[in-house]
């Protein structure tokens, strides 16, 4: 790109010369990129800032807190509850829904995020990121609750997520495509690096964990087998199998240059249709997914589609590459 283009600007143009979002909304998204910042300016200092390891509790997924992962969840609400854009947030790490204090103004957006995706991978130097997604708040509901937030995904006003890396990049849409933004650390700002981006209709990588193999549903094992069995198999080509355990970075992997992640329903829960969540994980990304020109379905149905029954409800993913996830998916479907 000839001209550097701030994420300042690029929302102030989808403002004013696309209309694809009012004002308050970049300001709302303005505001997540500043919280981001700050996160990964802790992430950045690891064990110099004596942020590595746990913190000896749990969230209401029952899954132990890292430090980062509290620290991350404070940054993003301390950084948007005064500002006026929200009515309330929710989050992964708490169990009910946040609403901004009557000593602030309450906007018309709801926010929900994932403030540290990939925390296993905090303490070992690998990237991990938040996620987050932005809601209308329903009209002439002059209370929030956590109803509010029970809207499918294709409902979204904006979607993205930040990536801690070698560099940190945002990634954004506002329903006109997929953009990309690299931090620019002497001048603190985000810079546009890529815009349009799109996802290769075909894929020759996948993104499971494997060791959950004898857990899967007949449809993923028929899957996974005939993408291992390469080129002498049905699907007459090899395949490469990549799984970092950070969504955030799976899912950036696939933005780039293509490939199919898949987290599906096993066995050892069966009452729980996923492990990943609808709300905070798997409809952002799939939005994100889709503008990109992928797919993305829990196997039976496009996670868009699907409408929340309560905040931390869980679902099973399988998004990338279009024709991979249409071929999954047909598999469930058989």
């Amino acid at each position: 790109m000839s001209q550097r283009i701030s994420l300042t600007r690029y929302l102030v143009e989808q403002q004013r010369m696309e209309g694809h979002i009012p004002s308050q909304l970049r300001l709302l998204l303005e505001v997540v990129a500043r919280a981001c910042k700050g996160i990964s300016q802790a992430v950045n200092k690891g064990a110099l800032g004596g942020v590595l390891g746990t913190a000896g509790s749990e969230n209401v997924q029952g899954e132990m807190q890292k430090k980062l992962d509290i620290i991350a969840n404070e940054v993003l609400i301390e950084a948007n509850e005064w500002g006026g854009h929200l009515a309330a947030m929710a989050s992964e790490e708490m169990d009910d829904i946040y609403v901004v204090p009557n000593r602030y103004p309450q906007g018309e957006y709801l926010l929900l995020f994932d403030p540290l995706d990939g925390s296993s991978n905090i303490d070992v130097n690998v990237s991990i990121g938040t996620i987050f997604s932005v809601l209308k708040k329903p009209e002439g509901d002059n209370s929030v609750d956590e109803t509010d937030f029970l809207q499918a995904g294709r409902q979204q006003v904006a979607a993205g997520y930040c990536v801690y890396g070698p560099q940190t990049t945002l990634v954004l849409t506002v329903g006109d495509g997929v953009a990309m933004f690299t931090l620019d650390r002497e001048q603190g700002s985000f810079v546009l690096t890529d815009e349009n981006i799109r996802i290769p209709e075909d894929t020759q990588e996948f993104a499971i964990n494997m060791s959950n193999m004898r857990h899967w549903d007949e449809p993923v094992k028929r899957y996974i087998d005939e993408c291992l069995q390469g080129k002498t198999g049905p699907r007459g080509k090899d395949f490469n199998m990549r799984w970092i355990a950070s969504m955030v970075a799976d899912v950036h992997r696939i933005l780039t240059r293509g490939g199919v992640f898949l987290y599906p329903w096993d066995k050892r829960e069966p009452e729980k249709a996923g492990k990943l969540r609808l709300m905070y994980e798997a409809n952002p990304m799939s939005w994100l997914v889709e503008q990109a020109g992928g797919a993305a379905t829990n196997g039976k149905q496009r996670i868009l589609d699907l409408k929340p029954g309560k905040l931390h409800e869980r679902v099973s993913v399988m998004l990338g590459s279009k024709n991979e996830v249409e071929r999954v998916t047909a598999y469930h479907q058989v």
